[in-house]
């Protein structure tokens, strides 16, 4: 369905009945993301709800695409909905997303699962390794030179860089007019380069329970600033890896992912 917060068009893929469960993905995704997660959790009794964020998939692009904005998307589709309070499943700058409305809106995350990326605070001081591998950051901080590097061959560089297990879907989608740029405003709006030395504005500690899962093959990103994302929760805290899997960790290992989310979601029921 079509979910229109402050003028903005969100397409949200909505299955199931139940408590809420809100499924954030990341660059380069659109809500397919989650199809194999939205099977198994709708089937468990929970109501799952996806958006395309803002800039992706078949969303509007505003042409802003800061965190904050984001995260005032995110709770207008609640309200729109008439979602008090959800569970959160965020990857990429999805789990990006996550932790800071769990910060933020407390009252409305009934719990958090963070897939890849941990707590941004422990992001930013994760060291010199990290820098390393987020050097893709950087460049596509450039107008024009990242959709260059990106697109170019076919979008050979796209294709070897991710190693995306949806690369041609991923493709068809930004091969779209406007569309690369409109994905890549999350990295320009949300993550200055000033945050790559230095640490992000302080959030407050994540009250209700959070689940941190870090794949043994991702390539983007070290598992010690999941690990450390603990220090940031004041709620209950659990960490798991899933081996044998990239990135995509719910593409490359569904059964392993959904297992461990429906054991979260299951002890973390909503209060009201």
């Amino acid at each position: 369905m079509r979910v229109d917060v402050g003028g903005v068009g969100l397409e949200v893929s909505m299955a199931g009945s139940g408590p809420a469960v809100l499924l954030l993905h990341g660059f380069p995704d659109s809500h397919e993301l989650w199809r194999h997660q939205v099977a198994a959790v709708t089937a468990a009794g929970f109501r799952t709800i996806a958006p395309d964020l803002r800039g992706f998939g078949a969303s509007d692009r505003p042409g802003s695409y800061g965190l904050g904005e984001h995260v005032g998307d995110l709770l207008g589709v609640l309200d729109r909905l008439g979602v008090a309070e959800a569970h959160v499943v965020g990857h990429d700058w999805g789990a990006a997303l996550g932790w800071r409305l769990a910060a933020v809106a407390p009252d409305r995350v009934t719990s958090l699962a963070a897939l890849s990326v941990g707590h941004p605070a422990a992001f930013a001081r994760a060291g010199l390794a990290q820098r390393e591998k987020s050097w893709y950051m950087l460049l596509f901080q450039f107008e024009g030179v990242a959709e260059q590097w990106l697109s170019a061959d076919g979008y050979a560089n796209l294709r070897a860089w991710s190693a995306h297990p949806d690369a041609d879907a991923v493709v068809a989608r930004l091969a779209a007019p406007g569309a690369l740029t409109a994905a890549l405003g999350i990295y320009r709006d949300s993550l200055p380069p000033a945050w790559l030395v230095a640490p992000p504005p302080a959030l407050p500690p994540i009250t209700a329970p959070v689940l941190g899962l870090w794949s043994s093959g991702d390539r983007f990103l070290l598992e010690e600033p999941m690990i450390a994302s603990g220090t940031y929760v004041a709620g209950p805290w659990t960490y798991a890896r899933v081996e044998g899997a990239g990135h995509w960790m719910q593409l490359d290992r569904p059964d392993a992912v959904n297992q461990l989310l429906l054991d979260f979601l299951t002890r973390s029921p909503a209060r009201v």
